[in-house]
């Protein structure tokens, strides 16, 4: 991740989900603010938006059973045992007392309490939690309870103001005000991501809490915040949140169909590289053993252009079409296969639980210039195989150091495997060195790479440079 980003809770400690994504809400209506909140030409006034909001937005408390030592480390103080704490928000989405929130607020067993507007302290229950959206949905035994309506965060618009409510720093229900600084950003999992951006002032204890229209509808969920800059925050989209919750109050988690295929974006020049007229679809870098993807006949390659007459537009398309699918079903998938459509049936099985990212990578050494690619490659040994648990059907030449600094090159790690080049195999570090040898001064050449920790494959594309 190119950015560093900071979930938005606080406390002693904070707790840190593994993965984020789309939080999503349904629930009740609040009467509507006057229909014109102009006033000669300035800004609109959120006073009467956050009156009629503020009494459904909480403070939420977690105690977690894992206990921590602050004096850890340092010389001659006592020790200490007390229990890790979190501090965050949320907003009440029906009269029933059912709750709104982050999953990395709440992401493991612990006591939960909600401090409504009312200074009211509500022992509440965690109903259920998805890590893939970040999403928590809590309930407390209350009825009659004020609601935050739901907006359409699809007609949000690049500029459109908003207000972000929550209890930064355990300052309760504060207000900041701001514009939608952008759309669709991807800053943690590029499959789910589809952040607002906004520069109302978001800080630590803002998870959870409503990003509000001048309507007085929630429109997203704070949920991070850049910790490099001032003015970035991020909030879930809306939208994504009506089936999630559904899910979450029936069974507590949300189940979401799985193909098991790996991934490659689309551009004009990978898809000429592949023969495809457009470039449009998802494209199918690996297909994992054993799942729906090989079982029903996907091959590397392939280009998955609809799903049961849905068209497909891109890889995140086709992961979130998938997901919302209930595991067990049969789609039809519509390929294109080497220029050539034709149609596969799948039944789908269940994604599993997100996992964290690895840590990150040590940089590489820079002390030659390498090959046209700015990499050195060699044959990889079979000790190195056994240890790093290379599959028998990934064979390919070894990066054992990458030493230029083209674009696509950052993308490769030492201990990758490039396996092919331009859909042409590479299975040792003479044929790779013979594809290079072979392409032109500004060609493009198309690494499929496996890399074995964490497994996954990938695609990168670097220019060729003579000038090496």
């Amino acid at each position: 991740m190119s950015r560093a980003v900071t979930v938005l809770a606080f406390g002693l400690v904070a707790f840190l989900g593994a993965a984020f994504g789309f939080v999503a809400a349904g629930g009740g209506r609040v009467a509507s603010p006057p229909a014109s909140m102009w006033f000669g030409g300035s800004p609109p006034t959120f006073a009467e938006v956050v009156a009629r909001v503020n009494p459904a937005v909480v403070h939420v408390d977690v105690i977690d059973e894992t206990r921590r030592d602050p004096h850890e480390g340092i010389e001659d103080a006592p020790a200490l045992d007390l229990p890790n704490r979190g501090e965050g928000s949320g907003f009440i989405v029906d009269p029933e007392g059912y709750i709104l929130t982050n999953h990395h607020l709440v992401p493991g067993p612990g006591r939960i309490r909600v401090r409504l507007a009312d200074k009211r302290e509500l022992k509440a229950s965690l109903v259920g939690s998805d890590a893939s959206t970040d999403l928590a949905l809590l309930k407390v035994e209350a009825r009659g309870l004020p609601t935050v309506p739901l907006g359409d965060s699809d007609r949000l618009r690049v500029g459109d103001w908003v207000c972000a409510i929550g209890n930064p720093l355990e300052f309760d229900h504060t207000v900041t005000v701001g514009v939608v600084s952008s759309k669709g950003r991807k800053i943690f999992n590029a499959s789910f991501d589809s952040y607002i951006q906004t520069d109302a002032a978001i800080n630590f204890g803002n998870s959870g809490g409503p990003l509000v229209n001048v309507l007085g509808e929630a429109v997203g969920i704070n949920a991070a915040v850049s910790s490099e800059a001032q003015g970035i925050g991020f909030a879930v989209p809306i939208n994504l949140a009506r089936s999630v919750l559904g899910e979450l109050r029936r069974h507590g988690r949300v189940q979401r169909g799985y193909l098991g295929v790996e991934l490659h974006e689309l551009d004009p020049d990978l898809a000429r590289m592949i023969g495809l007229g457009e470039a449009k679809g998802a494209l199918v870098l690996d297909v994992v053993k054993g799942e729906p993807g090989e079982t029903a006949g996907l091959r590397r390659w392939d280009v998955i252009t609809s799903v049961s007459s849905e068209n497909i537009d891109d890889g995140d398309d086709l992961v979130r079409t998938i997901s919302s699918v209930r595991p067990g079903t049969e789609v039809q998938l519509g390929v294109v296969r080497d220029g050539r459509p034709l149609a596969l049936a799948a039944r789908l099985g269940e994604r599993g639980e997100e996992q964290p990212e690895p840590d990150p990578v040590q940089p590489v050494r820079r002390r030659e210039k390498g090959d046209a690619l700015g990499l050195s490659v060699a044959n990889l040994g079979a000790r190195s195989r056994a240890e790093m648990a290379v599959p028998s059907d990934r064979v390919g030449a070894e990066v054992r150091d990458v030493l230029g600094a083209d674009p696509g090159t950052d993308a490769i790690e030492r201990g990758d495997l490039i396996i092919e080049v331009n859909r042409k195999a590479t299975p040792d570090a003479a044929e790779y060195r013979r594809i290079i040898d072979s392409l032109r001064p500004g060609e493009s050449a198309w690494l499929l790479i496996y890399r074995p920790r964490p497994p996954g494959t990938f695609l990168t594309r670097v220019e060729v440079d003579r000038r090496r």
